[in-house]
């Protein structure tokens, strides 16, 4: 069986974008998209996407069905950890005291930190579990809608 590597890997990451796009969450593919995402007032959720098991099967999932709750973020977006690196690397200049970590959330208010959910929180954890730590957040950080 012969398989082009890069056909198999560039499928999989169309279908992730796909997947985080369709729950209404917003590429930003240049650090100028990012400052000017991050620059806006309220609530932004960011998810750095990536094509690990743990984001496919926890991340993405628990990023799709967390906002669906009586409070949430006013933004979602989303970059794409080795995919879209001047946009991740941008994006995580904001995440002072964090290391780089995918997938993994940020919550961000005013353009100013105020929680992330990172990989070590994700990975081996159930997505309900991570939505259960998402809308703890939206409690705290986020208006009613």
């Amino acid at each position: 069986m012969n398989m082009d590597f890069n056909f198999f890997m560039n499928d999989i990451v169309r279908q992730a974008r796909q997947e985080i796009t369709a729950a209404g969450y917003t590429e930003l593919k240049t650090p100028e998209e990012v400052d000017e995402a991050f620059s806006k007032k309220g609530t932004t959720l960011v998810m750095i996407n990536s094509v690990c098991g743990c984001a496919g099967g926890i991340a993405r999932p628990a990023a799709a069905h967390a906002i669906h709750y009586d409070k949430r973020p006013d933004h979602l977006v989303t970059v794409f950890a080795g995919q879209d690196k001047e946009a991740t690397e941008r994006a995580r200049s904001y995440f002072e005291g964090y290391p780089p970590s995918s997938p993994s959330f940020a919550l961000l208010k005013d353009g100013k930190l105020c929680t992330m959910i990172e990989r070590h929180e994700i990975e081996g954890h159930d997505p309900v579990s991570v939505i259960n730590k998402l809308q703890i957040y939206f409690d705290q950080y986020c208006e009613e809608v």
